[in-house]
């Protein structure tokens, strides 16, 4: 396929859509993949890729939903799911840990403040 191809084609407007595309390095981290895998992936054709540089460092810039298909094809259809649930059970216990400093700092003005009556 040539440049020119590349560049007509429906999913080129993607690359310049925000939140459409990412890092290798941003794809090992959030769907756990191997940088062996994402290379099998781009050799096999199931991936498509740019080489981008950011001050001189370059790194392989991917179509998000093609990687979330090579999860799905390689991980099953409950990643994703599984995924989700865990990332809210972190912020319910984020916020749980949150409530419980709340509380201890508003039970010790309340035991101020009874101290306070009783003098009075």
């Amino acid at each position: 396929m040539s440049r020119k191809d590349l560049m007509s084609s429906p999913e080129s407007g993607l690359w310049s859509q925000a939140g459409e595309t990412l890092s290798e390095k941003t794809a090992l981290k959030e769907f756990g993949l191997s940088y062996e895998e994402i290379v099998k992936a781009i050799k096999a054709g199931k991936l498509q890729y740019r080489m981008q540089s950011v001050f001189g460092n370059p790194f392989i810039r991917l179509l998000r939903r093609e990687v979330e298909g090579l999860v799905k094809a390689k991980k099953g259809d409950n990643f994703f799911q599984e995924k989700k649930l865990k990332n809210e059970l972190q912020k319910n216990n984020t916020n749980l840990r949150s409530l419980k400093r709340q509380i201890t700092v508003l039970e010790k003005r309340k035991d101020e403040l009874l101290k306070l009556l009783k003098k009075i």
